[in-house]
């Protein structure tokens, strides 16, 4: 048994070192790969030279071959003065929003609320066009929501000093958007003042002594393509009374197309007010198909009028109603009760002085305050025919009709004036 005994503890003593061989030289394999050696010595007895790569030196040589100049020469840095071109040199950050983050409830908000707009002087703008026409026109941004880091990388890095960044999943933004796509970027501005407004160039240069007022238009896509074809023929100016829906809910905005950072609009205006925002020589010019009831008298057949003629005149007769009752006048009486404008076709010349051109909606058509208001300046009823029977243009339709055909004639004035010039000069040379 002794010996048994024996014999075990000299067979383990045997093993021992084969163990510890076998142990450690892989180790020292492993340890000698981490640290990148020179040479590599195999078991074996193989040697094999590690060579570095063109150009490398070991770090320590690499240390040393460098000058002490080098060693205490600082880090570039960008000057002051110097426009930063990364976000590195901006020091900009951004923040990622998390579930219940209060931030992301403005958004709705502001979407959605008339009078949140208008007490915080916010809007909210969607769409890496519309948002970087605006950056151009010195709109004001606030707050960024963004999902994925390039959309704002696209915007001016200067534009962005001071504004918040708020990165947020893309399912957030589906649910703000109205857009079938979204396009995965909003920004909350500061509501524009047309006064601090920078307008582009070519929309100067073309602008015509020709403004709109929009009258009790109501649907945002017929505003937002009205704003749209302002913009197109050249207006000075946008004028919209009480009554209309507000210019920068995004349903107007989204059908504007960028217009309304190319003309100046002038919002939720009273009719007292607005000969202030008109030039002083000034015409103003109504867009109504009541002018059609000329044409009716002499067929008396009332489909001649046309549907929103009959609304309009309704609505009309109820202020004389409302006169008649209150200041007990005879029955039938009804001479006075509506301003007296001359009818004309809207391709006659009616530019001969800087021209206003008011359009009102398809429902309420235009208000008595505007008729009273051409007929103070001057001004007459345009109309377009249209064949008898068939419902009246579209606002949008109309008011592009009318602001294309004013572009029409004060162009055709232009070129006029240009080739007397012309003819004048060489009178005088020769």
């Amino acid at each position: 048994m002794a010996a048994l005994v024996k014999g075990v503890g000299w067979s383990s003593r045997l093993l021992l070192p084969v163990v510890q061989t076998w142990d450690l030289e892989p180790r020292r394999w492993v340890r000698a790969l981490r640290r990148s050696p020179v040479k590599v010595l195999f078991p074996s007895g193989q040697v094999v030279e590690q060579r570095l790569g063109a150009g490398k030196q070991p770090r320590k040589a690499a240390a040393k071959a460098r000058s002490p100049v080098q060693q205490l020469k600082p880090a570039l840095q960008v000057p002051p003065s110097q426009t930063p071109s990364t976000w590195a040199e901006a020091g900009l950050r951004y923040d990622k929003a998390l579930p219940g983050d209060k931030r992301l409830s403005n958004v709705m908000t502001i979407a959605k609320s008339r009078s949140f707009r208008e007490k915080q002087g916010k809007i909210l703008l969607e769409g890496r066009r519309l948002i970087a026409d605006a950056l151009k026109a010195g709109a004001v941004p606030q707050v960024f929501f963004f999902s994925r880091l390039e959309y704002i990388k696209e915007l001016p890095i200067d534009k962005l000093k001071g504004v918040r960044l708020i990165k947020v999943k893309f399912e957030d933004i589906k649910d703000w958007s109205d857009l079938v796509t979204p396009q995965g970027i909003m920004g909350i501005f500061a509501k524009p003042d047309h006064v601090r407004m920078t307008y582009p160039e070519a929309q100067l240069h073309h602008s015509l002594p020709l403004l709109l007022i929009c009258d009790n238009l109501r649907d945002p896509g017929n505003l937002g393509t009205i704003l749209r074809s302002a913009a197109g023929a050249g207006c000075s100016k946008v004028l919209l009374t009480k009554g209309c829906v507000d210019a920068w809910e995004p349903k107007v905005l989204r059908a504007g197309m960028g217009a309304h950072f190319r003309v100046p609009i002038i919002n939720n205006l009273d009719w007292e007010t607005v000969p202030n925002h008109l030039p002083t020589d000034a015409r103003v010019y109504v867009a109504d198909n009541c002018g059609l009831s000329a044409q009716a008298q002499m067929s008396n057949k009332a489909s001649d009028h046309g549907w929103v003629c009959d609304q309009q005149l309704s609505k009309f007769h109820k202020y004389e109603e409302e006169e008649e009752e209150e200041e007990n006048l005879e029955t039938g009486s009804s001479k006075g009760w509506l301003p007296e404008l001359e009818v004309q076709s809207y391709d006659l010349d009616w530019t001969e002085a800087p021209a206003a051109v008011v359009v009102g909606g398809e429902t309420h058509g235009v208000s008595l305050e505007s008729l009273e208001l051409a007929e103070s300046t001057g001004g007459r009823r345009l109309l377009i025919p249209i064949v008898p029977g068939v419902d009246s243009l579209n606002s949008a339709m109309a008011a592009s009709v009318l602001l294309f055909e004013g572009q029409r004639q004060l162009r055709l004035k232009g070129r006029t004036l240009e080739q007397s010039r012309v003819t004048t000069e060489r009178g005088c040379g020769s």
